[in-house]
């Protein structure tokens, strides 16, 4: 059966590596809506091709030159933040969330109202408002489809079986480019070497946030909300190879893990086909020829990230959309030259020791703290180089 789906974010790594496998399996969807930020040609492009009922860029500036790309082509186009709400609220089968930043909560909100499926690759999603979405999933019988690749590994690992008998999730990390380095040259790490991620290709924030192990504290506190188990049944270790994505254990000593190549058609593939499977063009993993899989604990007084993330966890309220705020605020001046290295997690611990807003309760509320939170990261960098 024919699904229709909206693509939210379809000109960044995650919307391109899906629209590969709806080019691949072009009897499985039908194309709903396309949005993008400001890349108006490569979107018109793109809904030509998958013949989308309407594409959005969300800066309206750019609307102009979408129109006129796609002008004769019977595909609709529409321009600014209200626009791509709109087409994620007209209830596709599956819409997928991949609006990087806060940009994106409105709209996955906008889908997840809709009470259909919807396939999160928006970290902020659930690290900023993790309460707030994931009581308008209960509330509108919404299915929420991890796809982060540790989060899908996950949820892919406890199909069929019952959480109360999970003794521990392990979410496994690459632990970075800077994994065996010490402490002085961690500190004088430059952005480019930040970037080069040893085994995924990202765009530069998230390869940033993979280096100071940021993201692995974001999919912890993502973690926490996706799957009910308590924080002190959550755990982080490393993986460098990438090939065990993450663990299950239960309570009669089996663990489940899922392993597949370092390819995010793979969990794509997972939240698209889902409760089904569907084919990829990424080659099934030959262990002979990887021979041996190595794990280790983190270390985090080299990498304090993964303990602040943990920390905001349990602080709960407002601290993990403040985390996530100032660690974004932090990472652009990081890539700006403005800042080291290493002050790139003591700013976001900072802003969290200069106390708390009250715990947001509605969308709206989460964004205000987002922007207040973004404010105080700026001024702590104006007084600590």
């Amino acid at each position: 059966m024919t699904r229709t789906i909206t693509i939210l974010g379809a000109t960044g790594s995650v919307g391109a590596s899906t629209l590969d496998l709806v080019r691949r399996n072009r009897d499985m969807f039908r194309v709903i809506a396309l949005t993008a930020n400001g890349n108006a040609a490569q979107l018109a492009t793109l809904a030509r091709e998958f013949g989308a009922e309407v594409a959005v860029v969300a800066d309206e500036s750019a609307l102009p030159e979408l129109r006129e790309a796609l002008a004769g082509s019977g595909v609709e186009a529409a321009g600014g933040a209200a626009a791509v709400i709109e087409v994620a609220a007209r209830g596709a089968d599956i819409t997928m969330a991949a609006i990087v930043g806060c940009a994106g909560l409105a709209p996955t909100m906008a889908a997840i109202e809709c009470g259909k499926a919807v396939a999160l690759a928006n970290k902020e999603a659930l690290v900023s408002a993790g309460e707030v979405m994931t009581a308008a999933v209960a509330r509108t019988g919404a299915t929420l489809l991890p796809v982060d690749s540790e989060h899908n590994a996950i949820f892919q690992c406890l199909a069929g079986n019952d959480p109360a008998h999970v003794h521990a999730i392990t979410l496994t990390a690459s632990g970075g480019p800077f994994r065996e380095w010490d402490m002085e040259r961690i500190h004088r790490a430059s952005p480019a070497e930040a970037v080069k991620h040893p085994t995924w290709s990202m765009g530069a924030k998230i390869s940033v946030d993979s280096a100071t192990m940021m993201n692995k504290g974001l999919e912890f506190i993502e973690a926490y909300h996706l799957f009910p188990v308590g924080v002190e049944r959550l755990r982080i270790v490393i993986h460098p190879q990438s090939i065990v994505h993450s663990m299950v254990e239960y309570r009669d000593g089996s663990t489940l893990a899922q392993l597949g190549p370092s390819d995010m058609r793979v969990p794509i593939a997972s939240a698209l086909a889902w409760p089904a499977r569907m084919d990829t063009p990424c080659a099934p993993l030959d262990l002979a020829a990887i021979g041996s899989l190595s794990f280790f604990k983190p270390d985090e007084a080299r990498f304090p990230a993964t303990r602040v993330a943990r920390e905001a966890v349990i602080a709960g309220g407002a601290a993990p959309a403040v985390l996530n705020a100032a660690n974004e605020i932090a990472v652009a001046a990081f890539l700006a030259g403005q800042i080291g290295f290493t002050r790139i997690v003591q700013c976001a611990e900072d802003v969290l020791a200069r106390g708390l807003p009250t715990p947001p309760a509605t969308l709206d509320e989460v964004i205000a703290v987002d922007r207040e939170a973004r404010v105080r990261a700026r001024e702590t960098m104006e007084f600590v180089p």
